[in-house]
């Protein structure tokens, strides 16, 4: 086994760790343009830290298909076609069905109605779904990111199909990414913003599943229809 390399090492995957959150957020917030283009020694300068852990970062980012690289001129923020999102939308239904599938087949890390895990668990989505639909219903964009993205990655945990989970994560992250771009373009979101988060938990807990595959089937065609009415406008 390789010898311990030291607190120093777990400072600097830590520090990696918090860049790379913070440039993924300031691209969610529309801070960081799509195709907007900086270096490595733009951004250590920005959070006064050295390069290192700064390229691991963006090389991190750009294996997540947030940012893309450039030999010659450092790191660009990726542009998203329409028909970007719509393959997204596609391969997150796909991701969403298989974990129905580990559900039903009785997966023994998913969380059942009768595992003491569940009332704690299911609260915790819940609080998360109320304050996402919060968000939501006041229009209020970078709150409901926040709230959706640990929603999701929470009740995708329930499934008990870790490897789903991660790749349902990083398909709802790019799909924000993709959608930020042209939802930040209206003043007003109210009433544009998809609000089912708890409607989906009752039906989940429910074990409606038919119910559950609606709201998700509904909610995937209502954003493809938002995104390609902005596009188009």
């Amino acid at each position: 086994m390789p010898a311990s390399t030291g607190n120093g090492a777990v400072t600097r995957s830590t520090l990696r760790q918090q860049i790379a959150d913070a440039l993924r957020d300031e691209v969610l917030a529309g801070r960081l343009q799509p195709g907007q283009e900086f270096t490595v020694k733009e951004i250590a300068e920005q959070y006064g830290v050295s390069a290192t852990p700064v390229r691991e970062a963006l090389v991190d980012l750009s294996a997540q298909g947030l940012l893309e690289a450039d030999q010659h001129r450092g790191f660009r923020v990726r542009e998203y076609s329409v028909d970007d999102f719509r393959g997204m939308i596609e391969a997150r239904g796909l991701v969403i069905e298989g974990m129905f599938l580990a559900l039903n087949e009785g997966r023994p890390n998913a969380v059942r109605p009768d595992d003491p895990r569940a009332a704690a668990v299911v609260a915790g989505v819940r609080r998360r779904g109320e304050e996402a639909q919060r968000a939501a219903a006041a229009g209020d964009l970078t709150v409901l990111i926040g709230y959706d993205l640990r929603f999701w990655r929470e009740l995708g945990a329930c499934f008990g199909n870790p490897y789903l989970a991660d790749f349902l994560h990083r398909l709802r992250v790019q799909t924000w990414v993709c959608a930020v771009q042209h939802l930040r373009r209206l003043t007003d979101l109210r009433g544009e913003l998809w609000a089912g988060h708890t409607q989906l938990v009752e039906a989940l807990i429910d074990r409606d599943n038919d119910t559950a595959r609606a709201i998700i089937a509904r909610y995937n065609a209502d954003s493809l229809t938002l995104i390609e009415r902005l596009a188009s406008g």
